[in-house]
Order: C-alpha cells, then structure tokens, then sequence
C-alpha cells in the first residue's frame, strides 16, 4: 500500500501594490522554489462583498487586528481601537478594490501556512527580514503609514492560520471549497 501525506492549504494574495510593481511572478517563484504548489489562480479586481468577508468590521476582529493583546485595557481603549482600526479597515477595503490582486490557494505538506508566513515575512515591511517577500520588496512601515492614516503596504497577504486560509479560501475561491 502506498504512505499517503498530509497536506494543508493556505491562502495568499498579492496585494494591488505588489501587482503594480510587477512582483507576481517573484512571489510564486519564492512559493514554488519552497516546495509549495499553486493549486489556483487569478486576477481579479475584488468586490465590495468579497473584500468586507475578508476584512470584516466586526468589533471582536477589531479589536485584536494585528494580533494585539488587549488584556488589562480598559473599555474605553478598547472602543478607542475598535473605532481606530474599523476606520483602517475601511481603508484597507478601498486599497484592495482599487485595482488588480491575484488571490492563490497554495497547497503543500502540514506546516505550510507556517512556511509561507516565513517566507512572506513579518507584516510591518521594516522589521521583515532580508530573505523575504517584504523584507527584500516593502517600501513601507508602520509609523509610515500611521503618519499618513493609512493601513501598510506590504505587497502581500498571508493566512496566519488553517482555519483562516479555509475561511479565505471559500470567500475567494468557492468553487474550491468542499
């Protein structure tokens, strides 16, 4: 009998700033050079709808955004973040209609939403490490962009979880979805 392995899907999309640089085929260049195999592919101008299941405006979402640890704060800074990244939200969701993005669901052995959240690098493009998508390709930071009251630009999406990628993947792709 043959071993059979077990795979695991992610999602990643390269963001309208990656597109206009003309960074597509470096990404999935870096994806496949890993191992990883591109199961789907497209471009697409996404939807309002699309965009609001992807970055949605719900207040538990908000309010750890960035995987932020808001234990200790008061009510009051919490509401102060849910209204601060519900605004960054909406910028995000205008930044990702406002042109092109290439949605992929990438396949691979177990671990690989981890490798590819290595290989993409951290979200902030300044504290990314050479090596990686945003290390070697962002152009942006954090205080950057807070000077500028926008979300970064860090050229792609990754999912940081299993569960997240199925998620994404059913918004994006649901004909892939079982």
């Amino acid at each position: 009998m043959g071993e059979t392995t077990a795979t695991e899907r992610s999602f990643v999309m390269v963001k309208p700033d990656g597109v206009s640089r003309g960074l597509i085929d470096e990404i999935v260049n870096r994806l496949r050079a890993a191992g990883l195999t591109i199961a789907a592919r497209k471009e697409l101008t996404a939807t309002p709808k699309i965009v609001s299941q992807h970055y949605p405006k719900d207040p538990a979402y908000l309010l750890t955004m960035g995987h932020v640890d808001v234990t200790g704060w008061t009510d009051e800074q919490k509401q102060e973040r849910i209204i601060k990244m519900g605004q960054r939200v909406d910028e995000m969701q205008q930044f990702i209609q406002s042109s092109p993005v290439v949605p992929m669901i990438v396949t691979g052995p177990v671990g690989t939403v981890s490798k590819i959240r290595e290989i993409v690098g951290k979200t902030n493009p300044a504290e990314a490490a050479p090596g990686t998508i945003r290390g070697d390709f962002g152009e942006d930071s954090y205080q950057q962009a807070d000077a500028e009251d926008r979300s970064v630009r860090n050229i792609v999406h990754a999912s940081g979880s299993v569960e997240e990628a199925e998620a994404e993947i059913a918004n994006w792709f649901p004909e892939f979805t079982g």
